[in-house]
Formats: structure tokens, C-alpha cells, sequence
């Protein structure tokens, strides 16, 4: 069994924000982290995993062989201006030359997903102090592989030298990251067997669970982690163009309400809302008229002509009942008996006085002569209508 200690940066650079890998770039490079920290501590339960970060280059936790510690601080790492290639793998040497097993071999895992703009020089300087020390490096190019594959290999190349060595660059497009590192050099180490047969058998991600059951469910459990938010980033962004459609529609007929408050119909358009004038017989000519016109016609007449006896109907039984009115008023007026009892409940009168009997007794027989002369006037027009 080979005793290792690694330390593995992390690139913490503004650059993690981006979703081309699978939800964010800095959360798909804590998944493989996850992974790789795993593995180290599976293939020999000696060995030691530290995390250092690159942009504001810092020991986020020193080495050991404790991952739930490492994984509690990976979570905490947020995106924080620009990476410094150079002085983190310096530092990440300087830890592991303070490593309490010092038969234990040292390798630095780089995580790369931002521009690397440094001079071949430095590289150069840098790869073959690290040769001179026996410090592997393996490093996960990731988001920007393109335009650093050429520094990055010339890096391992200088590492390895002409005789090779168990320096890495492993190169990961778009979108999973995780998936792409189990079966690389990366967590099968230098032997390709991996920690207990990792990356064969056929297993799911690569490990036997009967023989490392752990190592399994926390692959699984990473995955499962990395689908559950996948779906409830597609859930968000479902949810918040459906509102904004609805705003928009909302918003729309809001402005085409306020504009009809605003803007009144114009006479023109008031005066073809109201139905045409009847069209008269003098305007009309049937000989030159269609089928269809002269039904339409007589359609019109009909309706115009059972509209009238309604309205004579309307106005005859109004008056029927002005006359009745008027009728019942004039015999409530002529009741001795009705009078009397007004004539006591006003205040200050006197019914009984002869003043107020005399009134009665007039207006009584005033009321009287006015009927029986509507009633000689009635009788004297049937006898004309007789004769």
C-alpha cells in the first residue's frame, strides 16, 4: 500500500460562478473534491488530505485523514477574485513538507477553471524545483482547457521529464465534472487499480460496495446531491418565467384598460353603435332591389309596426290609470267621514265648532254638483249617441 499525503487546491476565483459545468462550476469542483478526498483515504486509511485555496491563497484545513472535516470546509469556500497559480502550489509545498508521516509521499491535486496567465519561465522554474523534491502534481484543467492546456502540460511535462513520472493533467469540458475524474489517473493513481478496485468491476461509480461500502454511498450520496439541485434549479427558473408571463400579460391589459378610461369613443364611433333609421317606403325602389334586400325590408317593417301598438297600448293604459287616480281621490274627498276625522286630528281646530261644519257641508255639496253634472253630461252623450 502506498502512504501518501495531498494537499489539493482549490480554485475559489470569480470565475466558479459560471453554469457551463452542472449547476455551478465551483459546486461541480466540490463534488469532485469530494471524490477525490475519498479516495485517497480508502486507498490507505493512513493517509492525509489538506485543502488550501488559490484566490487569497489560504490553509483552509491542514492535513488529515478526517474527511467530514475537510468536506465541512470545502462548503464554506465562496468565489473571491483571482486565482495565484504560483504561490499556491508553494504553499501547498510548504504544508506537506510539515506532514507527520514523513515516509509518506507528497502530491498536490490543482483544481483549474480560470485563465492561468503566467510566464513559461516561472513554470519552468517552479515545476523543476517540485521534480527536485518529489512532489507529484496532478492537476484537473476544467471551464478554460482550451486556452491553458498549453502552460498547464508544458508544467507536467517539465515535472515528469524524459523518463516520466506520476505527475497528471487531466482535461474536463462541459458539464460533468465528477463523472469525467473516476476513471482518470486522478483517482486511479499511478497503478490504474484505484483505492480497493476503484474504476472496475463494472460497479456503479466504479466501486464495490461490498468491499468498500462507504466509499460507495458517498459517491451516491454526492450524486444525488448534485440531481436534487439540478432540479430545483430547473424548478426556479420554470417558476420565474411563468411569473414574468404573467406579469406581462397582466401589465398589457392594465394598459389597454386605462387607455379606454382615458381616451373616449369618438361621435363617429358613437353614432355607428346606434341602429340605423328605419328606411321609409318613399326612399325605396323594389324594382331595383334584391331578394334579399326586400326580405330584409319587410323583416324591418314587421318589427317597426308591432313596436307601435305597443307604445299606443303603453300610453292608453297610462292614462287609464292617471284617471282612475284622479277618480278615487276625488270620492275620498267627498267622504263627510274622512274629512271629520282630519279636521280633528290638526292641531289647534275646533270639528265641532260652526265654522268648520259650514266648510264640510260646502265643499261636501260642491263635491256632490260636480259629480251629477259629470253624470248629466255622461247620460245626455248616450242619448245623442241613441238618436
Amino acid at each position: 500500500m502506498v502512504l501518501e499525503s495531498t494537499m489539493i487546491c482549490v480554485d475559489n476565483s470569480d470565475f466558479m460562478r459560471n453554469g457551463d459545468f452542472i449547476p455551478t462550476r465551483l459546486q461541480a469542483q466540490q463534488d469532485a473534491i469530494n471524490v477525490v478526498c475519498h479516495s485517497k483515504t480508502r486507498s490507505n486509511p493512513e493517509n492525509n488530505v489538506g485543502l488550501l485555496t488559490m484566490a487569497n491563497v489560504k490553509v483552509v484545513s491542514s492535513l488529515t485523514s478526517d474527511v467530514g472535516r475537510i468536506l465541512s470546509k470545502l462548503h464554506q469556500i465562496q468565489p473571491d477574485g483571482e486565482i495565484n497559480f504560483l504561490t499556491g502550489i508553494r504553499v501547498a509545498h510548504l504544508a506537506l513538507k510539515h506532514r507527520q508521516g514523513k515516509n509518506h509521499k507528497m502530491r498536490i491535486v490543482v483544481f483549474i477553471g480560470s485563465p492561468v496567465n503566467l510566464e513559461s519561465k516561472e513554470m519552468t522554474k517552479l515545476a523543476k524545483r517540485l521534480k527536485k523534491e518529489k512532489v507529484n502534481v496532478d492537476i484537473v484543467s476544467f471551464g478554460e482547457e482550451i486556452s491553458n492546456n498549453d502552460a498547464l502540460s508544458g508544467f507536467i511535462n517539465i515535472l515528469n521529464g524524459k523518463e516520466g513520472g506520476g505527475s497528471h493533467l487531466v482535461t474536463v469540458p462541459p458539464p460533468h465534472l465528477s463523472d469525467a475524474l473516476i476513471s482518470s489517473p486522478v483517482i486511479l493513481g499511478e497503478d490504474g487499480a484505484g483505492p480497493s478496485g476503484f474504476g472496475t468491476g463494472g460497479y456503479e461509480f466504479g466501486v464495490d460496495p461490498n468491499e468498500d461500502p462507504e466509499l460507495a454511498l458517498a459517491l451516491r450520496v454526492s450524486m444525488e446531491e448534485q440531481r436534487q439541485r439540478q432540479e430545483q434549479d430547473a424548478r426556479k427558473t420554470e417558476t420565474q418565467t411563468s411569473t414574468e408571463t404573467n406579469k406581462e400579460g397582466t401589465q398589457s391589459e392594465l394598459e389597454r384598460a386605462l387607455a379606454m378610461s382615458l381616451d373616449p369613443p369618438s361621435p363617429a364611433a358613437a353614432t355607428a353603435a346606434k341602429p340605423a333609421n328605419p328606411v321609409s317606403l318613399q326612399s325605396l325602389d323594389f324594382t331595383n332591389m334584391s331578394e334579399d334586400e326586400q326580405i330584409a325590408f319587410a323583416m324591418q317593417m314587421s318589427m317597426q309596426e308591432s313596436q307601435e301598438p305597443a307604445g299606443e297600448s303603453s300610453s292608453s293604459t297610462t292614462a287609464a290609470k292617471k284617471e282612475d287616480e284622479e277618480m278615487d281621490y276625488s270620492e275620498v274627498m267627498s267622504d263627510p267621514m274622512f274629512l271629520q276625522s282630519v279636521l280633528e286630528n290638526l292641531p289647534g281646530v275646533d270639528p265641532q265648532s260652526e265654522a268648520v261644519r259650514q266648510a264640510v257641508d260646502s265643499l261636501t255639496s260642491d263635491k256632490k254638483e260636480k259629480k251629477d253634472t259629470k253624470g248629466g253630461d255622461s247620460k245626455k252623450s248616450d242619448d245623442a249617441e241613441k238618436k
